[in-house]
């Protein structure tokens, strides 16, 4: 199993990215998902989670309004689409699946058991 982050990369502020989770050896029906972020010298944060049947995903209040988690189930991928970012925005993006994680547990990166390689958004003032 396999997640593959992408679509980082230098935006100003007020622009958009969309970040891509792709998974290959394991299909997220049924699965949470989560995407953190990790900026230097803090703690993992989550940004925005999701069951994959839910239609009420779970955002961080800085987020609120601004990034949308979406399910691209014909191609296995997770995407957050990121607008009005601001410079404390930027960090190290993370996605994270788990087919069993109970939800009370899923706001911990360290909690899934699959997580992606990191993916660095950049955001100029």
């Amino acid at each position: 199993v396999q997640l593959q982050a992408s679509g980082g990369g230098w935006v100003q502020a007020g622009g958009s990215l969309r970040l891509s989770c792709a998974a290959s050896g394991l299909t997220f029906s049924g699965a949470t998902m989560g995407w953190f972020r990790q900026a230097p010298g803090k703690e993992h944060e989550v940004v925005a989670r999701r069951k994959r049947w839910d239609s009420n995903p779970y955002y961080a209040d800085s987020v609120k309004g601004r990034f949308t988690i979406s399910w691209d189930n014909a191609k296995n991928t997770v995407y957050l689409q990121m607008n009005s970012l601001k410079p404390e925005d930027m960090a190290v993006y993370y996605c994270a699946a788990d087919s069993r994680i109970v939800w009370s547990s899923s706001s911990k990166i360290s909690n899934y058991h699959y997580k992606g390689q990191g993916t660095q958004v950049t955001v100029s003032s």
